[in-house]
């Protein structure tokens, strides 16, 4: 069997009802917790939808352009048993309420995705986030990351949701590429993980050792110099506060990017671009 296009035109129909939830109506802070997927996410743009597509995901609901549904369309129909919702402009705008309205945004089931204690026994180039709260750096770090080769992303749990809608769209669908996992006892994890071998390269902006509340020196990032067959993780931090004291205590590195006289640090996706491609 396959689906069907089906002209919609009004706003209100019930049909389009799972469009118009939130984040906390895709998914719940328990279900973004599950690993084994629970919930639902938003893929925004022919683009993400294709990749959710490739990386396993499963359509629950379709909304595309009725004028000229991009061939993404297609292979929904024919290959996922499931009807799609076409209309104009206007629909389409009060659904997704943004100034640029994509051809096609789809809800997805929610996948599986590693453990932790998985991601961290079985990844050789890990990011780690602490406390980046805001899904547009997420998304941002995402991006950095899987095109920059490294293989995971571990995240605390008061990190944003690397499948919410806008860490997506900023990512354009690369996180489907690069497995994540959150972890409860980040401190714990990662002490795992070094023991296991994994070099633990922190973030931070200061240049004195005294400035971020540890004893060893900070390295400059272009002079640390590691073998290429060294497991490693770079911890990134949030943008205000930084890496917590137990991570910069626990690490093999503290390292710095040099800054020009005046300027503190980057944000933390703008780092995280610059320790992807240095500490790779």
């Amino acid at each position: 069997m396959t689906g069907s296009l089906i002209v919609v035109d009004d706003p209100t129909d019930e049909r389009l009802a799972p469009f118009f939830r939130n984040e906390r109506g895709l998914a719940s802070r328990s279900q973004r917790r599950d690993d084994a997927g629970a919930g639902l996410f938003l893929a925004e743009g022919d683009l993400v939808v294709e990749r959710a597509l490739d990386a396993g995901c499963e359509p629950v609901a379709v909304l595309a352009d009725g004028t000229g549904p991009p061939p993404v369309v297609d292979r929904i129909v024919e290959h996922h048993d499931l009807d799609v919702f076409v209309g104009g402009e206007r629909l389409r705008r009060a659904i997704t309420g943004l100034g640029v309205i994509h051809p096609v945004v789809a809800v997805f089931r929610r996948p599986a995705r590693p453990s932790a204690d998985e991601l961290v026994r079985t990844i050789d180039r890990l990011v780690v986030l602490e406390g980046v709260d805001n899904p547009a750096n997420v998304g941002s770090i995402v991006r950095n990351a899987a095109a920059l080769g490294w293989d995971g992303l571990l995240l605390d749990h008061t990190c944003a949701d690397p499948l919410a809608r806008r860490s997506l769209r900023v990512a354009m669908g690369t996180a489907f590429a690069l497995p994540h996992a959150r972890c409860a006892d980040l401190p714990g994890t990662l002490r795992t993980a070094a023991a296991d071998g994994v070099v633990l390269l922190a973030l931070t902006p200061a240049s004195d050792p005294t400035h971020d509340g540890a004893g060893d020196p900070v390295v400059d990032i272009g002079s640390l110099g590691l073998a290429p067959d060294q497991r490693r993780a770079v911890l990134v931090g949030a943008e205000r506060d930084g890496l917590s004291a137990a991570l910069l205590d626990m690490a093999t590195y503290r390292v710095r990017i040099p800054m020009a006289a005046g300027v503190d640090s980057l944000n933390a996706a703008a780092a995280s671009a610059v320790a992807c491609f240095a500490l790779r």
